[in-house]
């Protein structure tokens, strides 16, 4: 049964992240609620048990970031993204984390496709989880560390690469930009590395991302192994 949770709405500021949080198991539910709520900057605003009652708290109750677990009754993860991402809720779509016991596997990579710019493993660390809620509510997107070599291996199938063709929208300061975030660095790091501000290079990924047609740098990376532009390491 679905759970609205208003302890901390009257004190929430409006810097405050609105999490969502769906999973059918009701004791790993109230541990991750209790992790979340502990922070001054996050709010647990409802729980659902599939994937069913989150679509409709979603329309219901906006949040700002959904914790979604894929094996569900009645509606999975994977469907109730879908749906979501489909439906475009007039709040606005939230960002989705996948949350799975599961390493990297198809319906992960379903969970991606569909819409979720994030994947952590049920077991991660609850500091890491804190930092991925706030890293997709700012735009970003998060892989589970073990999950990167899975990741490069299902998407670095040998083929034809043509990197003109597919990057020839980008400019040459663009496509140095490229190669650094599909090799995973992050925006600080790039910014070292080219001598730009932090703020020139977050503009130049957006523009990027925008010409390319990908949604974040979860889609970069796949966009990238996909089509032979970065060989495996």
């Amino acid at each position: 049964m679905s759970n609205t949770t208003g302890s901390k709405t009257s004190e929430r500021s409006s810097d405050t992240i609105r999490v969502g949080l769906t999973d059918d198991q009701p004791l790993f539910r109230a541990g991750i609620a209790m992790i979340v709520a502990s922070q001054p900057d996050l709010s647990v605003e409802w729980e659902a048990t599939d994937g069913l009652e989150a679509v409709d708290l979603i329309a219901s109750h906006p949040v700002d970031v959904v914790l979604m677990d894929l094996e569900m009754p009645r509606l999975g993860g994977i469907e109730a993204i879908t749906r979501v991402m489909a439906s475009d809720p007039p709040a606005g779509t939230p960002r989705f984390i996948v949350l799975t016991t599961f390493d990297l596997d198809d319906r992960t990579f379903q969970a991606i496709n569909a819409g979720a710019s994030g994947f952590l493993l049920k077991s991660s660390d609850p500091e890491f989880l804190l930092a991925a809620i706030r890293t997709v509510n700012a735009g970003s997107a998060v892989i589970a560390p073990s999950a990167t070599a899975g990741l490069i291996r299902r998407f670095a199938a040998p083929r034809e690469a043509n990197r003109r063709s597919s990057l020839e929208a980008l400019t040459p300061r663009e496509l140095d930009l490229f190669d650094h975030v599909a090799a995973g660095l992050s925006n600080a790091e790039i910014a070292e590395a080219l001598h730009l501000s932090d703020a020139t290079v977050k503009t130049h990924v957006s523009r990027i991302l925008t010409k390319l047609g990908l949604r974040d740098r979860v889609q970069l990376v796949i966009f990238a192994y996909e089509n032979g532009l970065i060989a495996p390491a």
